[in-house]
């Protein structure tokens, strides 16, 4: 303000608290026109004053010699307040006489007075008589005003913002401790640490001695004057002989520095900006990238296998479907683990990309087409399927195979006895012997006749089993059905042909029955019983020696009970063989006792009584070896329990196991019992008693290899299979490394947005309300419950927008952790498009274009070929050669338009 008084000439006024720089000159002490300034302040004062305004001067093409002479007339005062402010003054005084300096001094002060300045006791006629004092007085003032009161570092003052810039910039460097502008500097050190900070080439400070303050001193001025364009405005000798520097010499000359370095602070800042956006948009394009190329081998390896899996032609034999199975169970073991993991590696690794999209403001990632989340769910569920189907698929054919051996086996054993017995049959009944025979030998050729005609009625029960066998073999697809039907067509062929041929001779006996009287009644009788009898021990052993197929201890147990039953038979049928004997014997006895000759063996049958004797011998040696193979096979089915009771026994403990930790998982994930870190700790700390609970799953691995190896097919004994353990472990494995993955992104999305855990528990508190059903993720209803319960004011435009950002891909669902990286993104803040935008106008100085040079010259290496290789040609009607559109580009980091 002016006051006008000392006979109508306005006198200034400074140092109070008015607006402008009153706030920080409060601190200093006032410029008493009573008082005389230190010979040696007003020496320091002098010169970096001087030196000062001789740097501004310059660019008008002037300067100063004497600053309380040179000032006097107003003149050179005028152009200094234009060179620094800016604007133009009022038209000096051109007069010589003392009026008009007065004028030209009173308008320089008057344009002071206009920035905000209250000056006190510094008036026109003292800087007109050369007050060598208020002269000084002045110029400070014009200092604070012009040089320093800008500077401003945390909101504080001008004085304070200065130091606290300079303590900040020194702060790594030994022997510095700026706390104040005068005795702090005098060593020099500190002046060589401001330059070497920004300028280290220019500076070799380790070489510095702190006792050496003359050369220190001198070399910062020097290095200044000569790189920074800062001219000297001190002498060296001057700070170190004066025990107090002056305080504003020093401020003066450390505010050049500081405007000095401030643009290339500016710029510093600016290219830091740009490589922290550049930085997280590289980092996502490489995850993306990581994704995709993730992706692409695991449904390439899906498609890949699936085709193998469903590939399910028939093998002929037990050894090539075993081969196949040992190959399913490579799979399994070594091809398949590797792959879940990838999966599940896959899942996450797009987990977090999106969440850093969304903590860096870019749009959500899409992947491929093809290569969606869902569509590897998809792939792997259908791989799943084909599995499941192919193991199936692999047991039934074992299981057909199996049977179609065992039935193979009794075809060829029946076949080979029915064939022994037939042979020979068609010549004995198309012999022509009753034409010559004698009444008896015909009475005897009838009843031997009638004999086989019995033997041949017992034998229709073999061969219907026999053609039973091969239909069963040609309907299970057996693999060498062509010679079975073959063979059994031969035997039906035989045994139609064996009908025909009994029918005709007996046709040829009878009708000569009626001249043949003589019967052998005890050879009959002897015939009649040794046949069947024969019979039955045909039968014995063909059951003897018939191989069995069981699966479980009962059905083993039942054939024991059978066998046991057969055996209680054989006192009978010893006595039934004596008495057959004994009829042989008795008509040996009578012809003996009646000097018969009898004509060999028994007339009406083959069956000798060495016959019956061999045969029984034989039943008696099948007897035993029927014990043994039985009493083997209860030892296998009495091994097969105890594997199927040793797996039930740890499939009962394993499934229950996973079971409960899915659960608890679900519970810790929902629950908010502490921290975040506290969650994921205990998430991890399950994670690792589940790692260590492999061993149990590997136990019942190799406990379920036994069984299959046993060609065991079921277990009552428990409810769990292999595969729903397997199924079971995977699902666990997956689900807690998704809820690590999730607590990691919101500890992620936490950090990032400066959410307090406060916050967080009041985040999880709402969402669990509305969350009914307790899965960690609600639909559009509850989550619109939630968002009005919060606070929002929601039409329908408004939640349809809400709804593309926490669900871009139209699941219907919204996790928590969406629900998170929402609510973080609607409090804080987060870099922009515009704030990149002004980043690289500051690099550009001040033009809507910038050029290659320039990213190169500000810019990281990578980073500065990162802008120029997708920078597209500056379009505008300001363009030069070279020109870059970095508008267009930063827009296109926020997905706000295309690269």
């Amino acid at each position: 303000m002016v006051d006008y008084h000392a006979a109508g000439q306005p006198t200034y006024q400074y140092g109070g608290n008015g607006p402008g720089i009153g706030d920080y000159m409060a601190q200093e002490d006032d410029w008493d026109r009573d008082l005389l300034l230190d010979p040696a302040w007003e020496k320091q004062q002098r010169k970096t004053f001087t030196a000062w305004c001789n740097s501004h001067l310059r660019k008008a093409g002037t300067q100063i010699e004497n600053i309380d002479e040179d000032f006097r007339d107003g003149l050179k005062l005028m152009l200094l307040l234009e060179v620094i402010s800016g604007e133009r003054l009022p038209k000096p005084e051109r007069g010589k006489m003392r009026v008009h300096k007065i004028n030209n001094v009173n308008k320089a002060l008057d344009f002071i007075a206009s920035k905000g300045v209250k000056l006190v006791s510094i008036g026109a006629e003292e800087i007109v008589d050369g007050n060598a004092k208020m002269t000084l007085g002045m110029i400070w003032t014009i200092i604070l005003r012009f040089a320093i009161q800008d500077i401003s570092v945390e909101e504080t003052s001008a004085k304070e913002g200065l130091l606290l810039w300079c303590q900040r910039k020194t702060a790594p460097y030994k022997n510095v401790n700026v706390q104040n502008f005068h005795i702090s500097w005098k060593d020099g050190l500190a002046f060589n640490a401001l330059i070497h900070r920004h300028r280290p080439e220019l500076i070799e400070y380790d070489k510095l001695r702190k006792d050496d303050p003359v050369t220190n001193l001198n070399n910062a001025f020097e290095v200044a004057e000569k790189y920074l364009d800062i001219p000297k405005m001190l002498d060296a000798e001057d700070i170190v002989g004066t025990l107090r520097p002056d305080e504003k010499a020093i401020m003066t000359y450390v505010s050049c520095f500081y405007h000095a370095f401030s643009g290339a602070q500016k710029a510093e800042t600016a290219a830091n900006r740009i490589c922290k956006v550049l930085a997280v948009n590289q980092e996502n394009e490489h995850l993306m990238e990581d994704y995709e190329k993730l992706a692409s081998d695991l449904l390439e390896w899906i498609q890949r296998t699936i085709p193998w899996l469903e590939n399910r032609v028939p093998q002929k034999t037990m050894q090539e479907m075993q081969q196949k199975l040992e190959d399913f169970r490579d799979y399994r073991r070594v091809h398949k683990p590797p792959k879940v993991q990838e999966k599940c590696q896959l899942e996450i690794n797009f987990n977090t990309l999106q969440t850093k999209l969304r903590l860096s403001n870019r749009p959500a990632f899409m992947p491929s087409e093809g290569k969606m989340v869902s569509d590897i769910h998809n792939g792997w569920q259908h791989l799943e399927q084909a599995e499941k189907g192919f193991e199936e698929w692999l047991l039934n054919e074992m299981r057909r195979l199996e049977r179609l051996d065992h039935l193979a086996e009794k075809f060829r054993q029946k076949a080979s006895i029915h064939e022994c017995w037939t042979e020979g049959k068609e010549a004995m009944l198309k012999k022509k012997d009753y034409e010559t025979a004698t009444l008896s030998d015909i009475k005897a050729l009838i009843r031997k006749h009638e004999a086989f005609e019995s033997d041949l009625a017992a034998h229709q029960d073999r061969v219907e089993q026999i053609a039973a066998i091969a239909q069963e073999l040609n309907e299970l697809d057996y693999y060498d059905s062509p010679s079975v039907n073959a063979r059994c067509q031969k035997i039906c062929d035989q045994w139609d042909s064996l009908g025909s041929l009994t029918h005709t001779r007996r046709e040829a006996l009878e009708k000569t029955e009626k001249q043949l009287e003589t019967i052998d009644q005890l050879h009959l009788e002897y015939a009649k019983r040794a046949a069947p009898f024969n019979n039955w021990m045909e039968s014995a052993m063909e059951d003897l020696q018939d191989m069995f197929i069981v699966h479980t201890i009962e059905e083993i147990e039942g054939l024991i009970a059978a066998h046991d039953q057969f055996k209680s038979t054989l006192p009978d049928a010893d006595k039934e063989r004596e008495a057959i004997l004994g009829i042989q014997s008795e008509a040996q006895r009578i012809a003996d006792y009646n000097n018969i000759k009898l004509s060999g063996n028994n007339p009406y049958t083959s069956v000798t009584p060495q016959i019956i004797n061999s045969k029984w011998e034989r039943v008696q040696q099948l007897v035993p070896k029927r014990d043994l193979a039985l009493q083997d096979e209860q030892s296998k089915q009495q091994s097969n329990e105890h594997l199927r009771r040793q797996f039930a026994t740890q499939a009962n403990i394993v499934g229950p196991w996973i079971q409960t930790k899915m659960e608890e998982i679900g519970r810790i994930s929902i629950e908010m019992n502490g921290t975040l870190e506290d969650q994921l700790n205990h998430l991890k700390q399950y994670e690792q008693s589940i790692i260590d609970y492999k061993p149990n799953i590997d136990v019942l691995e190799q406990q379920h290899q036994l069984i299959q190896e046993a060609l065991i097919f079921d277990n009552k004994h428990t409810n769990y299979t292999m595969e729903h353990i397997r199924v079971g472990w995977e699902q666990l494995h997956t689900t807690i490394a998704r809820t690590i993955n999730e607590v990691e992104n919101q500890i992620l999305t936490r950090d990032a947005k400066g959410i307090s855990q406060e916050q967080m528990q009041e985040f999880r508190a709402s969402f669990n309300h509305f969350d009914k059903k307790r899965t960690g993720s609600m639909d559009t209803d509850d989550y619109r419950a939630l968002l009005i319960s919060t606070g929002y004011s929601l039409g329908d435009a408004e939640f349809n927008r809400i709804m593309s950002i926490v669900d871009p891909n139209n699941s219907g669902f919204v996790t928590f952790q969406a629900f998170i990286d929402f609510m973080s993104r609607e409090t804080t803040d987060t870099d922009t498009a515009d704030q990149v935008i002004a980043s690289f106008k500051v690099l550009a100085g001040d033009k809507n274009y910038i050029t290659a040079e320039e990213l190169r010259r500000e810019l990281p290496p990578d980073q500065a070929e990162y802008c120029i290789a997708r920078m597209a040609p500056y379009q505008g009607p300001d363009a030069t050669p070279g020109a870059l559109d970095y508008k267009s580009f930063s827009t296109a980091l926020y997905g706000e338009s295309d690269l």
